[in-house]
């Protein structure tokens, strides 16, 4: 039986895990950007409305369900918030904002984007079954940092060297702009 070293391991995790590692990346860069752009949506219809709103303090969760069915929205309703003088509530496949001032505002009707709304779930997934998956995977990959601060034995680019003040720089930078950006 072969003899199980710190290279196999990494080596073997980082094969193992390489795909989901390529798509938490890629479902990471889009959930970053979700307020701009919605890549996990496109749009097929956008019309537009005029409502007239009560005070802001008597719209509730309540209000978002009824004016979503008089709107003839019949999908289920995610979430809503007034948020900088607008009135945003999400459905299923329905966005409303609405202009908590002048009560002018659209609804936009769109289908989930193949593929890419599915790569995006990975971050947005709450199952029993993919909660202890990712708790799996994030052990594994602070197992494929730690095995691989050893590869290297000896020499300029070894963990002794170098490696160590790269790590160093990198717990620093995020550190540095959470600080000053947080």
């Amino acid at each position: 039986m072969k003899k199980i070293n710190f290279r196999n391991l990494h080596r073997d995790l980082g094969y193992f895990y390489i795909g989901l590692i390529v798509s938490f990346a890629f479902s990471g860069l889009m959930m970053n950007h979700r307020e701009s752009w919605h890549p996990d949506k496109y749009t097929t219809e956008t019309k537009a409305i005029e409502i007239q709103l009560p005070e802001e303090s008597k719209i509730n969760e309540k209000f978002a369900e009824d004016l979503g069915k008089k709107l003839g929205i019949d999908d289920k309703m995610r979430r809503h918030m007034v948020k900088k003088g607008t009135f945003k509530i999400s459905f299923e496949k329905h966005d409303v904002e609405i202009d908590i001032k002048t009560g002018k505002g659209e609804i936009v009707s769109f289908l989930k984007t193949p593929i890419i709304s599915q790569f995006m779930s990975l971050h947005k997934n709450t199952s029993n079954f993919w909660i202890y998956y990712s708790d799996i995977f994030a052990i594994s990959l602070i197992i494929i940092a730690l095995t691989g601060t050893i590869m290297i034995k000896a020499g300029k680019f070894s963990w002794k060297n170098r490696g160590w003040k790269l790590a160093v720089a990198g717990v620093v930078f995020p550190l540095l702009f959470l600080i000053l950006f947080g």
